[in-house]
């Protein structure tokens, strides 16, 4: 998810935090990409000797080394591919320093996923594909899950809540990925169709995010823009329960079999 693309850009991120490296690996998944994630200098050198790629992200400070000595040392093999710097300092000569180092880009943590997908695809020369970005930004404060909602919906039973969200969770990369192929194919009567189902769903849930994407395409759905924002947030979604959304191919596969 998104799940419409054949051929994804891959990714070089170097983050040696844990918890930064998971975030910023999904939110560049999610714009969409490959990622191949490390967390030293040594191990980043490693890959790109055997790997080209379409962009590197690296922190400003690693265990062995920093951010800049790192892409000096990736510029020996490869003056061309484009790099975004990520820190956590906030001051404009920190920042000025890693653009002045050869940064396209320096990002501040932590940040928005929104704002280094839009980072990604400026540097990968997409900045135009700004749109989809546009339409996150008028949901990305509705928040994820309502509880309550969900709990109102089912009489008050959190435990059933609890239960419909796992099967949920289970048919939501079949349920956008059916949306994305009708919308790919020109089958407008088929996304709303499954537009429809896809939002009384989210309502048992309390999916509120996704329902207010799912509302959104429901009024323009031949908007590619929207269609995105809505892949996007299923992303979301099954990141935060958890789950790692399949490949087109492979949901294919899983649904032929039942």
């Amino acid at each position: 998810m998104p799940m419409m693309r054949d051929t994804l850009p891959r990714i070089l991120l170097v983050e040696d935090d844990p918890t930064s490296q998971a975030f910023l690996t999904a939110a560049l998944r999610a714009t969409p990409a490959e990622v191949d994630a490390v967390d030293t200098m040594g191990a980043a050198l490693a890959l790109a000797a055997s790997q080209t790629y379409a962009a590197w992200m690296i922190d400003a400070r690693l265990p062995d080394g920093s951010g800049a000595e790192l892409l000096a040392r990736l510029r020996e093999r490869d003056a061309r591919t484009p790099a975004i710097a990520h820190t956590a300092a906030h001051e404009s000569d920190v920042l000025d320093a890693l653009v002045a180092a050869g940064f396209a880009e320096a990002l501040v943590k932590p940040m928005p996923a929104a704002t280094l997908q839009s980072a990604l695809r400026r540097v990968l020369g997409s900045a135009a594909d700004e749109a989809p970005a546009a339409e996150l930004a008028i949901v990305e404060d509705v928040p994820l899950w309502d509880d309550d909602a969900a709990a109102l919906a089912l009489n008050g039973n959190r435990t059933h809540v609890e239960t419909l969200r796992e099967l949920f969770v289970q048919e939501l990369t079949k349920s956008v990925y059916a949306i994305s192929t009708a919308a790919e194919r020109g089958d407008l009567d088929s996304v709303r169709g499954d537009l429809h189902r896809l939002r009384a769903s989210c309502g048992f849930v309390g999916a509120q995010r996704l329902a207010a994407a799912v509302q959104a395409l429901q009024q323009d759905p031949a908007s590619p823009a929207r269609l995105d924002a809505l892949e996007h947030i299923a992303h979301e979604t099954l990141a935060h329960a958890g789950v790692v959304p399949h490949p087109a191919p492979i949901v294919e596969a899983q649904s032929a079999a039942f």
